[in-house]
């Protein structure tokens, strides 16, 4: 759950186009068996308004407040009674695993939590069972047969603020991480999480768990009926079990400042950002460490852009050393206070023996006044700094990471055998000495894995450097196609190296042929026509009636859709990419003066011949003809300001194939997070028309390379933006971030 909620954290901004096109995608086919009902639904479904339903609902909503381990308040969720009986659903992460909480219900009272009646961890879904009668229940409805575009409501308590009601629409289904999931249109926050979604019957169809960040009307839900599955087969938990499941040892540990720590299985565990500086938390042995121990833990971060492990020289103070993986390098930073102007970072390092998404194995030991850093056997720091000394020790995490330890020692290890040398040899050789290797079966495994890490590295290293090159070809080409004049630019060669650019493989040239070919074949429809409209209407005739070109409704956001080998080859695509069919089309077929009108949301095209009334055409929807009042409209609705398409310039290639990688950045943002949209980013630094825009991208590529770690590229970019940008306010924000990014843990 933790990676999916941090999927949902990163998903990117996809374009207004996007959005806006949502609420009109049609029904899609129920899929899979309903479970049995939990709540039997009326036997014809009402239609209710907006009001009525929240009438009817709302005693049915609670609040759910999370408890830390010293009792406080640490978040506010929402549950919705589903049992008159005292079964409450919510979602998982609201109550936190082996946490208390309290429950209050409309009235304001506060029936005691007596126990987990179930829990899912995989489709984070919970039911608390409450000391109370009578309740208002909720029926569930199937989440199977609720259609695409379909309208719902959710309620709950948004940023802590008690019975809201936002509505929306269900725009898609998902699948996060193999867990199939809603996806709302609508206006979720935090404090929603746990709230349930219901249709215009009053009927709870999803669970609310998780809104996008970079995004206001973006949300998800857990279908209902995975909760009708739970409720069939239940794990009951008393709460006096619940709350001691994963406990750490209070007799070994003492935690400081917060975030989430237990203990399963050998491993200690922690999530949540803590309450220090930089979401700093950490856990100390209560036992001191003799001066000269060597301290040893394995570590693995659930993402590369987090920070923890091993601290040293400890007091309870708040004072240590700390050596840590942070953004794919280890850094050992000196922690002599409680924020940033007390610490000192004494080194940051890459080291290609670091195994990023794997276990790593962290040591420090102190010999003769130096302290020595290693990962995974290879020394990465010698300090000789001797700021601190005290004798506590242990762990800790930074930001909102979270991570698992294993293998927590103090004292010192013994030497681990090694492979003798002539078996070593052997192998190196080509040869497979089994018997040798089963004679040393700890030494063998790890030199097995550790020289299958070698390769795989290796391997990961030459693939990436490939991909590396062949973007870095693309986009020089992309640029240079876009360096010419606006009228010398061959719009569908360019569209194609951006496709190029992300498939290797494509032949630009079959793919121009394709599109030639489908000229051609129009030219001799739109030659029979005399007028300017009949000449349009038979290329409307031959793209979407015999051709098949259609809008994409069911799966607008799939990056295929901005390329154009794919929306050839699938006759489906976005208004853009659709548009620049029709007019490349138009264009071979002999219709002159068409132009693409970009609107805010949406993208038509437009057709001027001197001396007569421009018209608009609409290729997503069939290269209908619509109004410049209809574009209005559309603009308006997705700006939220007033448009006038009329006195819109036409789109140039250079702004249309720029809004095309927008596109594809938020799009592969939403659907692979955040690095593998990075490469639309350099295009766009790349194609920035000047100085002002070139600095603007940057800062966004800065932001975006600190959220997966890259502090080195987001530092370089913030730099680069220095050199440009004028003295003055804008010049000192941008130093201050660079400050902080530089002394970030």
């Amino acid at each position: 759950m933790r990676s999916t909620l941090l999927f949902l954290c990163l998903l990117g901004l996809a374009s207004a186009e996007a959005a806006s096109l949502n609420s009109k995608s049609p029904p899609q086919k129920p899929v899979g068996k309903s479970p049995a009902r939990s709540a039997k639904p009326s036997a014809e479904p009402t239609a209710r308004t907006t009001a009525q339903l929240v009438n009817k609902t709302r005693t049915a909503i609670v609040r759910i407040d999370g408890r830390g381990r010293d009792g406080t308040q640490e978040g506010v969720g929402t549950g919705f009674i589903i049992d008159a009986e005292g079964l409450i659903a919510t979602s998982l992460h609201v109550i936190g695993e082996g946490r208390s909480v309290q429950v209050r219900l409309a009235d304001g009272s506060t029936p005691e939590v007596i126990g987990i009646h179930a829990w899912d961890r995989p489709h984070d879904l919970a039911i608390l069972r409450v000391r109370a009668t009578g309740l208002n229940a909720l029926p569930l409805g199937d989440s199977d047969t609720l259609p695409q575009g379909a309208s719902v409501i959710a309620l709950g308590h948004p940023l802590g603020l008690n019975q809201s009601v936002v509505e929306g629409v269900l725009s898609a289904r998902r699948d996060l991480e193999g867990r199939p999931m809603l996806q709302l249109a609508m206006p979720i926050e935090p404090g929603n999480s746990g709230g349930p979604l219901l249709d215009r019957s009053g009927h709870v169809h999803g669970i609310v768990n998780a809104k996008s960040l970079l995004t206001q009307n973006l949300g998800f839900a857990t279908p209902a009926n995975h909760l009708k599955a739970l409720l069939k087969q239940p794990n009951p938990m008393a709460m006096d079990r619940w709350l001691r499941q994963g406990a750490l040892n209070t007799n070994q540990w003492e935690s400081f400042l917060g975030s989430h720590w237990r203990q399963k299985g050998g491993r200690i565990l922690v999530e949540g950002t803590g309450a220090g500086f930089g979401g700093r938390a950490y856990l100390l042995k209560r036992e001191a460490a003799p001066e000269g121990t060597e301290l040893q833990v394995s570590v693995r971060l659930d993402d590369n852009s987090g920070a923890a492990g091993l601290i040293f020289a400890g007091d309870e103070k708040g004072r240590h050393y700390g050596f840590y993986p942070t953004g794919g390098e280890l850094r050992l930073t000196a922690f002599e206070g409680p924020d940033i102007f007390s610490w000192r970072i004494l080194g940051t390092v890459p080291s290609a023996a670091y195994r990023s998404g794997d276990w790593n194995s962290l040591r420090v030991r102190r010999a003769d006044g130096v302290w020595e850093c290693s990962v995974n056997g290879e020394v990465v720091f010698r300090s000789k700094d001797s700021a601190l000394s005290g004798s506590r020790v242990g762990l800790a995490k930074f930001r909102n990471t979270a991570a698992e330890f294993r293998d927590f020692r103090v004292g010192n290890a013994e030497a681990e055998a090694e492979l003798p040398p002539d078996v070593v040899a052997s192998f190196t050789a080509g040869r497979e000495p089994r018997e040798e290797l089963k004679t040393h079966p700890r030494a063998a495994d790890r030199f097995l894995q550790e020289r299958a890490q070698r390769l795989e590295s290796e391997a990961t290293r030459l693939r990436k450097l490939a991909k590396d090159l062949h973007r870095e070809i693309a986009r020089e080409a992309l640029v240079s196609e876009l360096s010419r004049a606006a009228s010398e630019i061959h719009l569908t060669h360019a569209t194609l190296l951006l496709a190029w650019h992300d498939h290797p493989r494509l032949n630009i040239t079959d793919t121009e042929r394709q599109l030639a070919e489908l000229g051609t074949e129009a030219r001799l429809l739109v030659s029979q026509a005399k007028t300017g409209p009949d000449r349009i209407a038979a290329l409307r005739r031959f793209l979407f009636e015999e051709q098949g070109f259609h809008g994409s409704r069911g799966d607008f956001r799939n990056p295929a859709n901005s390329h154009l080998q794919s929306v050839l080859e699938d006759r489906e695509g976005i208004p853009i990419t659709l548009s620049i069919v029709f007019l490349e089309v138009g264009k071979a077929a002999g219709i002159e003066h068409l132009e693409g009108l970009p609107l805010p949301g949406h993208f038509l095209v437009r057709h001027s011949p001197p001396g007569e009334p421009a018209r608009l055409y609409d290729p997503f929807n069939g290269g209908i003809p619509i109004t410049f009042s209809e574009a209005d409209e559309l603009g308006t609705e997705s700006a939220g300001v007033p448009i006038r398409s009329e006195f819109l310039e036409a789109a140039s290639p250079r702004t249309i194939l720029i809004r095309m990688i927008n596109n594809l950045r938020g799009f592969t943002m939403e659907r692979s997070g955040i690095e593998a949209a990075l490469p639309y980013s350099d295009l766009l630094v790349a194609l920035a028309p000047d100085p002002r825009s070139a600095a603007a991208e940057r800062v966004d590529r800065a932001r975006l390379k600190s959220q997966i770690g890259d502090r080195d590229g987001a530092a370089a970019d913030l730099r680069a933006v220095l050199e440009t940008v004028p003295t003055g306010p804008q010049e000192a924000r941008i130093r201050d971030a660079l400050k902080a990014l530089e002394n970030r843990p």
